[in-house]
């Protein structure tokens, strides 16, 4: 795939759309090469050509092409402790990870779904323990967690997701300017793509400029947990 042909199809979602309508074994062995063709490589040239573009947002963060054990999730579920026996996932998504580790690390999530695409950035259900550094640092720095999360094109671009406790934890005394931050379990902002917006050829710049906005957020993360992050050059207007 040439990078004047980097983009995904339509064809990609009715592949989807209908592995969500066969899933099983029989249908997807004679239609392997639909996969490949049409979700699988498309995906892994996309994720090749997003590497340098995330690299000048931060180097530690990881696009992976290769086809197994890089960036982009396998298509077989674990079905080992699920009640749904169904054996393939009918979304394709790739991780873009710290190169610290994919657990308790911040990064960087994308999902093509039929009906519900989406980029997610951030630190999703991190253990008790990083979830307590990154409070204390949002308790200890609010100006900047302010600067942050304030942002007008951060606040345009994305939405705040994931659980909360049911209340402030009770080591945090006196008032906060955000304390629904500070009963956060998961640091995890979101933003919606339309199948449409998905496969047009700007689709990628459209990524960039998203994680480019979402930088200052993933910084404060990445050094609440004290791991290295280097701020992007790159600015946007």
């Amino acid at each position: 795939m040439t990078m004047k042909e980097l983009k995904f199809s339509t064809k990609l979602f009715e592949f989807l759309q209908e592995l969500k309508s066969n899933n099983n074994r029989e249908w997807y062995e004679q239609n392997r090469g639909k996969y490949t063709e049409h979700v699988r490589d498309p995906f892994l040239a996309f994720i090749a050509a997003f590497r340098p573009r995330l690299n000048a947002i931060s180097p530690w963060l990881i696009a992976d092409p290769k086809p197994v054990g890089g960036s982009m999730l396998r298509i077989y579920r674990d079905v080992r402790f699920s009640k749904s026996k169904v054996p393939y996932k009918t979304n394709a998504a790739a991780f873009f990870y710290h190169q610290a580790g994919k657990e308790n690390t911040p990064g960087i999530y994308l999902h093509l779904e039929p009906g519900s695409s989406f980029l997610g950035i951030g630190l999703w259900q991190p253990d008790t323990a990083n979830r307590r550094k990154i409070t204390d640092s949002i308790y200890n720095n609010p100006s900047r967690w302010g600067d942050v999360v304030t942002d007008r094109k951060f606040k345009k671009s994305f939405k705040l997701a994931g659980d909360s406790l049911s209340k402030v934890p009770k080591h945090y005394s006196g008032s906060h300017p955000f304390p629904d931050d500070l009963r956060r379990k998961d640091f995890i902002v979101t933003s919606d793509f339309s199948q449409r917006q998905v496969c047009e050829k700007d689709f990628i710049e459209r990524v960039e400029d998203l994680c480019i906005t979402a930088a200052p957020f993933m910084q404060f993360l990445t050094e609440a947990l004290e791991i290295p992050w280097r701020k992007t050059s790159k600015a946007r207007e």
